[in-house]
């Protein structure tokens, strides 16, 4: 009974998950993933990865925490999937290069020490002609602004070290559009958006650090129609692809490892 309400709790995150982010299907490409070796980095409790079996991939996933692996294991396993889930680290993949057909990350390189090694190891571990899909943090973004007015502002700190210090765990990085570009080197058919997060539209209830009465008073006026429509170049999610090339695109491009690993 109790793993079945677990399971039953997880699919209600996941049908809010995708409410929320309703964008995350299309830029991860869950309906043409199938006989697909897809690699999904920071893999979590297993949101995204199940919805990659389920759309028949043969999927890997790698988290550094064994207590959510275990979990996201017990969830596809209710789900009737058998999976393969690892701890592993983002930084040394434990796999062959040329192994994969996509290599997906929503939320993680951000978090890590060094996300440029980070994609150098997701761009070793791509076949030739193979996708990587990455979410990383946006600067400037309205979440950015609004942990700015709270924390910043006052202390004199600019809105990326706020961002950097207060957005869920610390030393989140943020880039901009022409940074996150810069980490894709050695990718080719690279094509980065840019949309609201959750966050920066207050969609999600909030949390116990904004509780005061003016906090609650501006989740209630928060005029969302309008930020959707005149915020465009500050919401808080880059969607980024690129393609590892092939042939001797490949050979060429080989001395980016040793560029990216470097930064």
């Amino acid at each position: 009974m109790e793993a079945a309400e677990d399971f039953e709790a997880f699919e209600a995150h996941l049908r809010s998950r995708y409410a929320l982010e309703p964008h995350i299907p299309q830029f991860a490409k869950f309906s043409s993933a199938r006989d697909l070796r897809v690699l999904e980095i920071g893999a979590g409790i297993g949101a995204d990865y199940l919805e990659w079996l389920r759309a028949g991939a043969d999927a890997t996933g790698i988290d550094l925490s064994a207590i959510s692996i275990e979990r996201a294991k017990r969830r596809c396993v209710l789900a009737g999937y058998e999976p393969d889930l690892r701890v592993a680290d983002a930084e040394r993949l434990p796999f062959a290069a040329d192994t994969f057909d996509v290599v997906y990350s929503y939320g993680v390189m951000h978090h890590t020490p060094q996300p440029a090694q980070c994609l150098a190891e997701a761009w070793r571990v791509l076949k030739p002609g193979g996708e990587a899909r990455i979410m990383l943090y946006h600067h400037p973004s309205l979440t950015g602004m609004m942990l700015w007015l709270r924390y910043g502002a006052w202390r004199g700190k600019s809105m990326r070290r706020t961002v950097f210090d207060h957005l869920e765990s610390p030393e989140t990085k943020t880039y901009t559009k022409a940074e996150g570009r810069a980490l894709m080197q050695g990718f080719e058919s690279v094509d980065i958006q840019q949309v609201f997060s959750p966050g920066d539209l207050l969609l999600n209830a909030p949390s116990a650090r904004f509780q005061s009465a003016v906090c609650r008073l501006a989740w209630k006026l928060y005029p969302r129609f309008l930020v959707r429509k005149f915020s465009g170049p500050w919401g808080l999610f880059l969607l980024i692809s690129g393609r590892k090339p092939r042939g001797d695109e490949v050979s060429r491009l080989n001395a980016c490892q040793g560029i990216r690993k470097s930064t």
